[in-house]
């Protein structure tokens, strides 16, 4: 074997380590969850007086951790590749995928229609 082989052996051998130490957990999946519903709700619509769209912030500030293991949690399937994870959530009848590697999440389907759809049916 080469050294030019050995050293991509290694360098691959390298990264999937890496990746697989970073392979993100439920837990951090939930957390990203909830920064895009955080930031849904401070995109809220406009015309939205400002006092009740303070209002709708608070209330989801200190009752999100509750949302997310309510209505989240319970409907979340992770697959665990090893070196990345698919996660698979449905909520309110919306499928969200999103892959996470690297403690890195990449949505693939659904994450905006999920995020909408959630904001509806809690406030």
């Amino acid at each position: 074997m080469s050294l030019l082989r050995l050293s991509l052996v290694v360098a691959a051998l390298a990264v999937s380590v890496a990746l697989a130490l970073t392979n993100p957990t439920t837990e951090q999946y939930l957390v990203f969850v909830q920064a895009k519903l955080a930031k849904a709700i401070d995109r809220m619509d406009q015309s939205t007086p400002e006092r009740e769209g303070t209002v709708i912030r608070d209330i989801f500030r200190r009752h999100s951790k509750e949302l997310l293991d309510s209505v989240v949690r319970p409907h979340t399937l992770r697959e665990n590749w090893g070196v990345l994870s698919r996660f698979e959530t449905t909520v309110l009848g919306t499928r969200v995928v999103v892959i996470g590697i690297g403690n890195q999440f990449f949505p693939v389907e659904g994450v905006d229609e999920a995020i909408l759809v959630l904001g509806r049916r809690v406030f």
